[in-house]
């Protein structure tokens, strides 16, 4: 009767492809955490815009969402605080001239019928990019799905 088991070399190669495999785990963790957080930020700005924009529909006044870039705060309404987004996202701005307020901050203004001056928001991270969109005649807001980052 023949010895049933395993040789020494089909446990090593057995092991070194678990090793392997557990070297490169923390990779794809670590992009879905980018992914993620890439995200959460995305939804924080527009849930902000939303919230502006309902204010502005009710309350029948005009209703101003500030950006900071260069802080990565915002804020949805006069006399709100503000927000704080994670300091590892890298933001850019574009809104109408008049919304502009300093070289790394605007505005974005919500009317009591809805529309808006509009302007898009752009969010980077660990090469992926999301981006958050307010269109001016409707005041819609839209958001990009996360993906690759692309160059300007």
């Amino acid at each position: 009767m023949a010895a049933r088991g395993f040789t020494l070399f089909e446990l090593l190669v057995v092991i070194l492809i678990i090793g392997l495999v557990l070297a490169a785990v923390p990779g794809f963790l670590i992009r879905d955490s980018e992914r993620v957080e890439l995200e959460a930020a995305t939804r924080a700005l527009a849930a902000g815009l939303h919230e502006s924009r309902s204010e502005a529909l009710l309350s029948n006044r005009e209703q101003v969402f500030a950006l900071d870039v260069e802080t990565r705060r915002f804020r949805v309404a006069a006399g709100q605080p503000l927000r704080q987004l994670d300091a590892d996202t890298a933001l850019r701005f574009t809104t109408a001239r008049s919304g502009v307020i300093a070289p790394t901050a605007g505005t974005i203004r919500f009317f009591p019928d809805g529309s808006a001056t509009g302007g898009r928001i752009r969010l980077a991270r660990d090469g992926l990019q999301a981006g958050v969109q307010v269109d001016w005649l409707t005041g819609e807001i839209t958001i990009d799905a996360v993906g690759p980052r692309q160059q300007d």
